[in-house]
């Protein structure tokens, strides 16, 4: 059985017209040999609406995070409507308290059911008036449970009708098993593993298409957790990874990878292949087409990646790979990542210590705060972070041992490429480009595809711009389609 994953993100799924495009998609798939197996995510805005409900109701505004509700509610069942969802079965709705699922009824029928139980924790919430990290899960986790049964209904009543597809939904929190970190779990690939030959090979091997929804999981115990914001990338991987799929397809509403932000830059180009490496480093960096996590799982068990656009399916979009091909530019992208903090810490008294940089990097660990790039000197070490959260205790704690000061509103800019740091000149080339603005910090020599800086956030997109005029002046056809680039900025300017 050639098994394909396939996630779609929030905007492949955002209305009756995306889902059925998607539909037509995931048909394609069948239709061509591979035995799909379907991620999605949240209705797009969706979980940006949960997160405000439970603020809201955390606040002690009851009616404003139930009116939130409300028209989600009116937003889920006209969907369902428009997808002829409404006269399915008449049997009472039964909810099931381990997962939290619910069975039976017509599309209209569950959906109220979910919502009256959404309501309720929200009502719960507004008394309480505290919102753990436990209870945002359970609330957030409502747009993805949502969205994958509706679809999952609507392939079924599709494939019912003469079509491919013979749709069945699986709730993801029975597969993907998680440590009990709310808000950014982490899974068990070994359980998940044995959980999705039981609950979803089962399925697929009868030939029935299962969709799942992506960015939730549970805890061994049943109860719910997430991956973080843009979990369902991660979601999809590690479905691929479990059931050793041919590949992973990851649906966006971007035609792949491209060598920058084409909001930055109109010029940008998409990739057409692009190594494992400088995929992660990519996506950690900034670029937002791929979540950070997504590729490791596949690295794992070398199953390709594919970026597609589910706007334009015909577009063969970027292929990610475990060897990079030959390319004659040396940067296949530039990301950048803005939000970020620098921390200095400064202790003349510490020069020559043992142990200085353990002692600071042992706070941060303390405090769980991750550090994107370092830089040191004798008695100096700056170092970034993208949280701002715990940086008053962190700087509590490091002026125990040094003085401490830190500076937000900075960016990291991150140039990828195969062997970056082999080829001559690349530093000049760079700062040659951006010598108008003034750079924080550099870091070059630690990875061999990736060269990075600190600015300013307001001086990335003129930087981003110069360095992509430097860069891609001359690109490798091979590697990025310049036919469409020259085609998109041939068309006259709409007016």
């Amino acid at each position: 059985m050639k098994y394909l994953v396939m996630k779609f993100g929030g905007t492949s799924v955002e209305d009756a017209v995306a889902i059925a495009r998607t539909a037509g998609i995931v048909e394609g798939r069948k239709q061509s040999g591979y035995q799909p197996i379907v991620v999605v995510s949240a209705m797009a805005k969706v979980t940006d609406q949960l997160l405000l409900a439970a603020a809201t109701a955390a606040r002690g505004d009851r009616a404003e995070a139930l009116a939130v509700t409300a028209k989600l509610r009116a937003r889920h069942k006209a969907t369902a409507a428009d997808l002829g969802l409404e006269a399915g079965g008449r049997q009472e709705p039964k909810v099931d308290f381990i997962t939290g699922g619910v069975t039976g009824g017509g599309a209209l029928s569950w959906l109220d059911a979910e919502f009256d139980a959404l309501d309720e924790v929200l009502r719960g919430l507004a008394a309480v008036g505290e919102l753990t990290p436990r209870i945002s899960d359970m609330i957030v986790s409502y747009g993805e449970r949502l969205s994958s049964r509706m679809i999952g209904e609507y392939f079924a009543r599709r494939g019912s009708n003469g079509g491919a597809l013979d749709g069945v939904h699986v709730d993801a929190r029975l597969c993907i098993v998680t440590d009990n970190q709310h808000g950014k779990a982490v899974p068990n690939d070994e359980l998940i593993e044995q959980r999705l030959k039981v609950h979803v090979l089962p399925h697929a091997d009868a030939g029935r298409t299962v969709v799942m929804g992506g960015f939730i999981g549970s805890t061994v115990t049943g109860v719910t957790t997430t991956l973080g914001r843009g979990g369902s990338d991660f979601t999809g991987a590690l479905v691929g990874g479990g059931v050793n799929a041919e590949a992973i397809e990851i649906w966006t509403d971007v035609d792949g990878i491209m060598t920058t932000d084409p909001r930055i830059c109109p010029d940008a180009l998409r990739v057409r292949s692009i190594s494992f490496e400088e995929a992660a480093e990519l996506a950690y960096f900034g670029a937002k087409v791929l979540h950070p996590a997504t590729i490791l799982p596949a690295v794992k068990k070398n199953i390709p990646v594919l970026v597609l656009n589910s706007r334009n399916p015909e577009n063969e979009g970027t292929r990610i790979q475990a060897v990079a091909s030959p390319c004659v530019n040396p940067i296949k992208s530039i990301a950048a990542k803005k939000r970020l903090t620098i921390v200095d810490v400064v202790a003349s008294r510490m020069l020559m210590t043992h142990g200085y940089l353990k002692a600071i990097f042992d706070i941060f660990d303390k405090h769980k705060c991750a550090v994107d790039m370092v830089s040191t000197s004798e008695v100096s070490v700056s170092l970034t972070v993208d949280s701002n959260e715990a940086l008053p205790a962190i700087a509590a704690d490091l002026s125990q041992i040094a003085d401490v000061k830190y500076e937000g509103r900075k960016a990291l800019v991150c140039l990828v490429g195969e062997d970056v740091r082999g080829h001559a000149g690349m530093a000049a080339r760079l700062f040659n480009a951006i010598k108008h603005i003034n750079v924080r910090m550099i870091s070059q020599g630690a990875s061999e595809i990736n060269m990075s800086f600190m600015i300013d956030e307001d001086d990335v997109e003129d930087a981003v711009r110069s360095l992509h005029a430097e860069f891609f002046e001359d690109p490798d056809p091979a590697i990025f389609d310049v036919e469409a680039r020259d085609a998109r900025l041939a068309r006259p300017a709409r007016s």
